[in-house]
């Protein structure tokens, strides 16, 4: 799904609690470029409304009822829907947001999210330009893959569509899984940041990814990057 910047954002609530539903909603209307597409209450729910509305992001609690947000998220994403999900939690260093980054979601929020975060951060992963928060993703990958067994925590037969990058391009990969936004990607490589979306988005279609947050997950469960010392 490409987003046309003329028309508004498109947003899918899915909480089982009306009560942030409704704040999430008083938030996102306040805004000219976001409107609400629906509202879903269990997992089974938000599947078949995502199916349904095709929102441009979905904003997904990871415990409801009946499918929880992570199955959601990979059935939605497993359909090969073009909606963008940010997965909502209450911890940062949640066991849940890890799972739903693997499931295919392309970032996590907390709960309690500033309002102009929020805003933000469905901003941006609509424009599927850029990651929220990449150090935080970065922290929460290298926790749970720190934690995994040695023989799950990197894949042990090499993805053959790593032989398809560049050289340059699988260093761009590994400074993506270290957090770096564009602009610190391309004074590193001593690149414009146009050069530096043009290696993105090859790295994204070679390996079949949705996205920046989808790179990390992906360097960190191939070896290409590996936890640092637990501090």
């Amino acid at each position: 799904m490409t987003t046309d910047h003329s028309a508004p954002i498109r947003v899918l609530l899915a909480d089982d609690q009306p009560l942030l539903r409704m704040g999430f909603r008083l938030i996102l209307e306040g805004e000219a470029d976001l409107e609400i597409a629906g509202e879903a209450s269990t997992g089974a729910e938000a599947v078949r409304l995502a199916a349904e509305l095709q929102p441009d992001v979905v904003l997904m609690d990871v415990r409801m009822p009946f499918g929880d947000g992570i199955e959601a998220t990979r059935q939605i994403t497993a359909s090969g829907s073009g909606s963008r999900i940010i997965i909502l939690t209450t911890f940062d260093l949640d066991e849940y947001a890890f799972s739903g980054l693997q499931a295919g979601a392309s970032a996590f929020l907390l709960k309690d999210v500033a309002p102009e975060d929020l805003v933000h951060a469905v901003r941006i992963v609509a424009s599927g330009d850029a990651v929220v928060a990449p150090r935080v993703t970065q922290r929460l990958l290298e926790t749970y893959v720190r934690s995994l067994p040695p023989a799950q925590a990197t894949a042990t037969v090499p993805d053959r569509r790593l032989a398809e990058l560049t050289p340059r391009e699988r260093e761009v990969l590994e400074a993506i899984a270290g957090g770096l936004s564009n602009a610190e990607l391309a004074a590193l490589f001593f690149l414009s940041e146009a050069t530096i979306k043009t290696h993105v988005r090859r790295i994204l279609t070679k390996l079949d990814l949705r996205d920046r947050v989808q790179a990390v997950v992906y360097a960190y469960e191939n070896g290409i990057v590996v936890p640092g010392p637990a501090h």
